[in-house]
This record gives C-alpha cells, structure tokens and sequence, in this order.
C-alpha cells in the first residue's frame, strides 16, 4: 500500500517510507509543517512503528551479500550515478528543504545540496583509492583487510537534514554496508526526494532504506535490533546516550556527533573587523549549527572595540522569509524549539546576565528571534554551559593566553573552535592546547572531506570523514603470512 504523492509548492514528494526498493505507507502519519508559516501544513508522513523497523531490516539484511560482493568498483558506479542525479535535482532538493526546516534557499542552492552529491563522489573514491597497510614483522607478511560490516543504522538530525545524511550514508555505502536512514520527523522530506534518486539510480533493493517517524517509536525499533551492526546518530548528548546503551548491549560499534558549544577566540592581534564579521556569521541559520563558535571570548584590551564592531555586524542581518535572497536569518525549526531558545534567554535575564543586544521574539512573525549577545555574570551561567542551538551568542572577558584557553577548555563540549590571531606561532599554541575535534584559525566551516570530524567530551564519539568513516563502518582484519610461503 502506498499514499499518494503530495505537492510541495511545486515539488512532487512521497510522504511513505523507503523499504526494498519501494514506496510503503504506515497505519498512521505524523503533520510535517513548515517553520515559514507553521499554518502550512507541507505533508501528513508515514509514522513508522517496529512493523516497518523490521521489514526495513530484513530488507537490508538480505541486499546486504550482493551488495558488499560488488566491491568498491561496482559500488562505485551506482553511487556516481546517485551523485549525478543529486547534482541534476540541486533546485527542487533545495526548495523542499528551504521549506521544510527553513535554511536559506540560496545557501542550500549554491553550497549545502551539492555537497550532497560530493560526499557520494567523495567517498566512492575514496574507497577505490584505499591502499591496505602492508608491512612484515617477526618473520611474516602483514596486510590489513577491510571488509563490509553488514546493515548499519544512520540517525540523522532536523538541521541540513539532506547534506548531513548523505555525510553519513555514503561512506556506509561504499563500504559495502546497507543502510536504513531514519532522519528527524521535523524536516523530513528531503530525504524522501532523495530515496526518488535512489531508485533512479537503480541502486539493488534493500540497499538503501528510508523508515521516517519518531525516535522513541521507530528509532529505538531500529537501535536495539540485534542484526544491525552499525549505527550512527547525529543529535543531543541525552539521545545520544540511549542509543549507546543500545549499541552497547548489543556489541554494536556505534559513533555519534553530539552538538557542541563552541569557543570563539578573539586576542588583540586579530583582525578585528574580520573576527566581528565572522561572528556575526555565528547567527546564520537562526544558530542552528552545532560547529558555530556561541562563547565569543575576546581578550580585555580590545573588548570594546570588539563589541562595537560586532554590533555593527549583527545590525546588518535580515530576518525574514528564507526564500528571499535579501533574508539571512532563518525562522526556528519548531514552536517547542522556539520556546526552548527563548527560555534559555529569559532564565539568562532573570539570572541577572546582562543582554548586550537583542534578547526577544520578532513580534507576530512566528518563530523568529533577534540575534542576542548575552554577557554572563559567570562562567557557570547556564548560556555558557549548555547548547542554546539558536540565534544566542554568550561574550565573556580573558587577560591572557592561559586563561583564554582556560575558559574555551571549561565546558563539557568540545566538538569545534575558532581563534582569531595574526601570530602563526600563538595558532598553534593556542590550537594545540584547546579541547575540539576541529579547531579553525582565521577561518571558519572550511572542510576537507578526508580530515577526522567528531567531538570530544560529550560532543561525541568516534570520528566520521575519510578513511576514518571507512574505517568505522568495516571489519578489520590483520592477514599475516609466514614469510617463505611457496605461491601456486
């Protein structure tokens, strides 16, 4: 059985599930609505239960021999296909996301879909290139074996939900692995277009499953399954560790990227003007980024000058509808992600922190907020210490280097960083001793598709990106032969 196609401003897309290569509808659905007018209502989706959990496991199950048995070459060559048909559907991929989790039309359009389709290129490749460790120690020959792990289960978060499932999907894919995607029941349908290519591209049955719905429903179905053997989770520190005791339990390797709480270091060599303009970038997406620095920390001598240039900054961002390409920020995802931002912010005044600028809702304009800088009575101020994931930056004093690195180093997070200086030495000092998985210098979202990406601390587990995703997502074995073993 299966639901009809629903329009979506122009765009055609299915509102079922994913499964062995074939549209299946579920007994209930879930409103997905847009955060540009939450009166649109953009689809009623599949709500999946362990029923369409276990079919899509079976299914992954079964795909799973012949797929891995492709090796890297035949693998390839559907994933390029998939890849071509992202590049071909950039302008529809992007318009369904713009609306479905409010980003900005033009960025998806010029940068995040694309990236989509060069993950798949990527990874591909990447796994073609792969030369095995070959080495010979105590009197035998030694080489390192990747093989496919089996199904593996990818969770996905409602921010830029098409290019981070794509992040992880595909490593997953060119190592062999069939994939069940779950992606966040807020943003949902990008994903949906994205299985359309998948069967376009001819992709075997099985290979590549979609199963949308709720994560304590469909999600944990999907987790404690003892058949898969992978699972990946993009999302909160407290989902996070459900889905860990799950993979535990079941001896399951298991990585997840944890959001974060980013340092933003500024010290009184930097470029000044370039550093407040790059924080000001800090508010893009309404701060719905988990890279994004949100503690600027700005060394005493230069604060003023600092905050001056921020504000100047700051008052140059738009709010509005993300399909105008005059907009530069974005509504919030959600009312209830709305109300949380909003309640950090109100808690923050009613501590006595003092709000530098911004602090309020847009008035009548849904789920907008103003950009806010928040200057905390402390470092324990609850701005500092927990993940707002919203249009709220935190801005604190430091005297010197030690204790700039002290401050960054003072949070439970620790997935990215970003320091503004013109000294190369103090770069590396400095770069060295900060606790992130990435740390930026005079820069900021520059990514190389083959370096380590991951958190430390309760930023996560386990890194994703190149030959480490490969890695992660294969068993390895270490073949050693006695050296003088006649060939033939």
């Amino acid at each position: 059985m299966t639901s009809p196609r629903v329009n979506v401003d122009g765009v055609d897309v299915s509102p079922d599930h994913f499964i062995n290569g074939r549209r299946v509808a579920s007994k209930h659905t879930f409103e997905d609505r847009s955060p540009l007018d939450w009166t649109w209502k953009l689809a009623d989706v599949a709500r999946g239960t362990s029923l369409e959990a276990d079919l899509a496991v079976r299914a992954a199950l079964t795909a799973f021999p012949p797929w891995a048995a492709l090796g890297v070459d035949g693998r390839g060559v559907f994933l390029d296909r998939l890849a071509n048909l992202i590049d071909d559907h950039i302008e529809s991929i992007a318009h369904v996301e713009c609306l479905d989790m409010a980003m900005l039309e033009d960025s998806l359009r010029l940068r995040v879909i694309a990236r989509g389709a060069r993950n798949f290129r990527a990874y591909a490749q990447l796994a073609r290139d792969y030369e095995a460790r070959r080495w010979s120690s105590n009197g035998t020959d030694n080489v390192v074996l990747r093989h496919s792990a089996g199904p593996t289960v990818v969770i996905t978060p409602w921010n830029a939900p098409f290019m981070l499932s794509t992040w992880k999907c595909a490593p997953a894919l060119a190592a062999g692995n069939t994939v069940i995607l779950k992606p966040a029941e807020w943003s949902p349908l990008s994903c949906s277009l994205l299985m359309d290519l998948v069967d376009e591209a001819e992709l075997p049955p099985g290979v590549f499953n979609v199963v949308q719905g709720f994560g304590e429903e469909v999600g944990a179905a999907l987790v404690n399954d003892k058949r898969v053997r992978r699972i990946s989770f993009t999302g909160s520190p407290e989902t996070g560790r459900i889905i860990g005791e799950a993979a535990a339990k079941n001896l399951v390797p298991f990585t997840a990227e944890l959001g974060g709480k980013g340092p933003f270091i500024v010290f009184a060599d930097a470029d000044l003007d370039a550093a407040a303009e790059k924080a000001a970038v800090m508010f893009d997406d309404a701060g719905q980024v988990c890279l994004a620095g949100t503690r600027l920390l700005v060394e005493e001598s230069i604060f003023d000058a600092f905050v001056a240039r921020l504000r100047v900054a700051t008052s140059q961002h738009v709010l509005g509808d993300s399909r105008d390409a005059s907009t530069t920020i974005s509504p919030l995802i959600h009312p209830e992600h709305f109300s949380r931002v909003k309640g950090f912010v109100d808690r923050a005044r009613a501590h006595g922190d003092t709000i530098l600028f911004g602090g309020d809702e847009v008035s009548h304009q849904g789920l907008w907020f103003q950009p806010t800088v928040i200057e905390p009575l402390s470092n324990n101020s609850e701005v500092v210490q927990r993940e707002i994931f919203g249009p709220v930056l935190t801005l604190q004093r430091f005297a010197d280097e030690d204790n700039a690195v002290r401050l960054a180093n003072s949070t439970p997070y620790g997935l990215s960083a970003v320091i503004y200086t013109s000294s190369h030495e103090r770069a590396e000092r400095v770069g060295q001793k900060v606790l992130a998985g990435t740390v930026w210098v005079n820069c900021f979202l520059v990514r190389d598709l083959t370096a380590p990406f991951g958190g430390i601390g309760i930023s996560g587990i386990g890194r994703e990106g190149g030959d480490y995703a490969l890695d992660f997502y294969s068993d390895l074995t270490t073949l050693q032969i006695k050296e003088g073993t006649t060939h033939g």
